[in-house]
């Protein structure tokens, strides 16, 4: 059988306020690590573990309770199971730490933005690097912002961002681009981009698509978090069939056999 071309991202959130499993199972370890094998029964080929909420309006985690959050995680995590495990987070600190730990990837959503020294720590540590477009913080992102042509000016900001960690000596091979669904974008502004990964992947970085559940999904069907399964996995079927090759989600097994049955319908699996 042909190995599959993409990987599915598992959203491991140990936080009280994230937007759709905030508390779930950042206050209870057992409970965390649980719902990690869960996902790798699922088929979640990367954890991303994250201790500070980056919904909008947020407000932001101080260092050392982030770190309090995530690195008893990773510690336990990288002691019971073989599977890449990234770390979501802004801060330098907490990126050089959760790699001591046993991380594999750094996933930054400010790329760069918030802390100068994260390029310098992805740098000398070679590990792979998610640079999310965004604008602004968490807590301000959705005020007023604009765009003078929205694809292109994400995608030009996302390589000021690539060419600051290249400068700093992260490896191209290493860097994994992620357009930011609903960071600083309207709802429109986030269908836009949805459209139009090939703008993107003719970069010649990995796409990394995030729409899990999320509110695009919400305005379009109407429904609450509970209810956007569906809506998230149109996104992934059709932001696939584009290009795009890493799937960030809530619902790993549901996402990995859509990913499956596409392949098995484009002749991807042996007979």
């Amino acid at each position: 059988m042909k190995l599959p071309s993409w990987k599915v991202m598992g959203i491991l959130n140990v936080t009280p306020d994230s937007f759709f499993d905030g508390g779930l199972y950042g206050t209870d370890l057992s409970a965390t690590i649980d719902r990690a094998a869960s996902m790798i029964r699922d088929g979640a080929t990367v954890l991303d573990i994250g201790g500070e909420s980056t919904r909008p309006g947020s407000q932001p985690v101080g260092l050392q309770e982030e770190l309090d959050r995530v690195i008893p995680v990773i510690e336990s995590l990288k002691t019971r199971f073989d599977t890449t495990l990234s770390v979501d987070t802004t801060k330098s600190v907490v990126a050089r730490t959760a790699i001591k730990s046993g991380v594999h990837w750094v996933n930054d959503i400010s790329a760069g933005r918030f802390d100068s020294d994260m390029s310098t720590v992805c740098a000398e540590f070679g590990v792979t690097t998610v640079l999310m477009h965004s604008r602004k913080t968490p807590l301000t992102m959705q005020m007023n912002f604009s765009y003078t042509n929205l694809v292109r000016d994400v995608v030009e900001e996302l390589l000021s961002s690539v060419n600051h960690f290249i400068q700093a000596g992260v490896s191209r091979d290493s860097i994994i681009l992620d357009p930011g669904i609903g960071f600083a974008k309207s709802v429109n502004d986030n269908l836009a981009l949805l459209r139009s990964c090939y703008s993107f992947i003719e970069t010649g970085f990995p796409l990394l698509i995030g729409t899990s559940r999320k509110s695009v999904i919400g305005a379009v069907t109407g429904k609450e978090s509970s209810g956007r399964l569906a809506g998230s996995l149109a996104t992934v079927a059709e932001t696939y069939r584009q290009g795009a090759t890493i799937f960030r989600v809530h619902d790993v097994a549901e996402t990995v056999d859509l990913l499956k049955m596409i392949d098995a319908m484009n002749g991807g699996v042996d007979e």
